[in-house]
Order: C-alpha cells, then structure tokens, then sequence
C-alpha cells in the first residue's frame, strides 16, 4: 500500500441486551461504550467511529460527547463519528464541539459528515425533508469553510439561502494543530462522490452489502476527479459490518441472531424482506460482512483494502442486542489478531508483486 494502513472500528451505540436477555438502560450502553473504546486503545486499534442516532434501538445522539468521554480515557486511538448528520445540525456547533473533543484527546479527533441512512433527526429539530438536498450541500459548503479560513487572520466569510451569512468570523475553540480530519460519508450516489473530491476531503465508503468490488468504479471517479480538479491524492476509506470471534462456526452461533433482530426492525419500517440464514451466508462468503475467525476476517479484509486501495477499514462491530461482553471479546482478537495478520497478508503480498 502507497499509504499507512488505518485499522479502525465503528460503533452506532446499539442498544444491546444484559444477562437477563433485557435490554440495558441506555445510559448503560453508553458508559459500555467508553470501556470499548479503551479497549481498543489497549489493544493497538486505530480509530473508534461513534454513530448518530435519534431513535430508541440506538443510544448515542450526541457522538461527540460520548467522544469526549473517551478521549479522557484513552491515549492513542484516533476518535470520531460514525457518521454525523450535518443536514440536521448547525455546521459551527459541530465544528465546535469537534474542536473541544481534539482539544481533550491532544489531536485525535476526527469527524465524518454525511446525511445519515435515518430520518428522525429532520423533524426534531424542525427541518423540512423537502430541503433535504439543499441542506446538506449548503451546511457543507460552510463547513468546508470552516476547516479552509477559521485559521486564518482573515476569518470565515460565507452566505448561504438557509442561515444568516458570516463575515469575517473566527469561531471558537481553534484546532490547536493543523487541521481537523473531516471525510465525506458516501453510500454510492457518484455526485456525492464528486462533492467529496471538489471539496478535497478523504471519502468513506458505506458499504453495508453486496461485492465490496462494485464500488471500484466510485473509488476511480473519486480519484480522477481530484486529478481533474489539480488536487492531491487523498485518502479513501471502507465501513462495513463484521464481527470476530475464536472460530468460523463461533462467529455465525454468536452473531446470527442479533444480527437478524437488528436487520428486521430496520427493515419492518423500510419494506425489507425478512432477513434470512441464505443471505447471511451469501454476505459472509461474497459480500461485505466481515465475520468468522480472525484468520478469515483478515483475510477478507486484505483482499478488500487491496482492491479499493483503501488507507483505512472500520468494522461496525455492534449489532442490535449482541450483548456487550461479546464485542469486547470481538474488539480483543481484531486488535491483537485480525490487525497484524492483515499487515502481514498484504506485506506479503507486497513482496511477492
């Protein structure tokens, strides 16, 4: 690989189930959630994603903040969001709320911004989803902005139709070195693809299902667009869902079940068929589920970074009720197993090119 490998998970904050098979209160999912993070860090895991959710299967609405908590808990991993809705937030506050967590963790936040698969968050805070498109672009466009002027003596001039203009604003706390890690959280749209490149910010895949392959096209027309645009090469990262356990067998007996909830509530509101062991079993063994022993998640993994040329992987490695103690097992053998053996696989792989 051109660039440093990142190894990386990310987490929606599940709402997972107890001993008694209940489901845990959600302000004990999120303390949960800080112990994992530093675990991770334990275990030599890159980066942790914090997703954003406003309904009552998820128990994270403010990433940030549950951030923050873990980066007073951690020392090295890289801390972010998984994705941020920035549609439905105010572009200065997650800037600020951004800058305060990479003021804690000493230079480690990161944050993803997309318009997120979920809706609740719209009428909540009293957006029209009929402005769904102009608000995404608009919030971008600022805080692209944000991250190019903040720093300098000139400040932040911009105007927009959904919020009053700035003139020559600085907003507060500055990033204290450099700049803030911002990626585009992409589904497959080849304009968002494009957005992505004309604002020269690193784009992450969402890649939930299917051939991990058929997004080659997207990562092509990311990079020829840069070039087009005379930018310089920038990184291309991949979330999908996985989960790591002793053994192959191990890994389906452990993650079936709460896998099939999760899908099934989901998709009981979207019209999805109800999800079954056939295509549990296709996604394991030819599309984007990352699951089975750490020699066979590795493996899978390689063989993805390899065909995107991805600089980053995060596995979401929650899913619906999967009780806590099986992810810290799970984030136990990607950090001391699944991560080495990747390196290992495509330095070998390396050499023998």
């Amino acid at each position: 690989m051109a660039q440093h490998l990142e190894l990386g998970l990310d987490t929606f904050g599940d709402v997972t189930s107890g001993a008694d098979g209940k489901a845990l209160p959600h302000a004990q999912v999120i303390r949960n959630l800080v112990d994992e993070a530093v675990l991770a860090d334990e275990v030599g895991i890159d980066f942790i994603g914090v997703g954003e959710h406003h309904r009552d299967d998820f128990a994270v609405s403010a990433p940030e903040v549950v951030l923050a908590g873990m980066a007073t808990r951690t020392r090295r991993i890289r801390l972010g969001s998984a994705v941020t809705v920035l549609s439905s937030d105010d572009p200065i506050r997650v800037f600020q709320h951004f800058s305060t967590v990479d003021a804690l963790s000493n230079g480690r936040a990161e944050v993803i911004l997309g318009r997120g698969s979920f809706t609740e968050s719209f009428p909540l805070f009293g957006f029209d989803l009929k402005d769904y498109e102009t608000l995404f672009t608009e919030k971008l466009d600022l805080f692209a902005a944000l991250l190019r002027d903040n720093g300098t003596p000139e400040g932040v001039t911009w105007q927009g139709s959904k919020r009053p203009p700035l003139v020559k604003q600085h907003v507060f706390p500055p990033i204290a070195n450099g700049t803030l890690k911002t990626w585009i959280g992409v589904g497959g749209s080849p304009e968002s693809v494009v957005r992505a490149a004309r604002y020269g910010l690193p784009l992450m895949l969402a890649i939930i299902g299917g051939n991990p392959g058929r997004f080659a096209p997207y990562v092509d027309l990311y990079h020829k667009a840069i070039e087009q645009l005379g930018g310089e090469s920038l990184p291309v990262g991949v979330h999908s869902h996985g989960y790591v356990a002793e053994t192959d067998e191990a890994a389906r007996a452990e993650f079936y079940d709460d896998y099939k909830r999760m899908h099934d509530r989901i998709g009981a509101e979207r019209g999805w068929p109800a999800y079954g062991r056939d295509a549990f079993e296709r996604e394991i063994e030819h599309g984007s589920l990352y699951l089975g022993s750490p020699e066979t998640v590795a493996r899978k993994i390689a063989n993805t970074v390899k065909t995107l040329g991805a600089a980053r992987f995060d596995m979401k490695y929650s899913a619906g009720p999967l009780p806590h103690e099986k992810m810290m097992r799970c984030i136990e053998l990607y950090g001391t197993r699944v991560i080495p053996r990747v390196r290992e696989i495509l330095a070998e792989e390396k050499v023998e090119a």
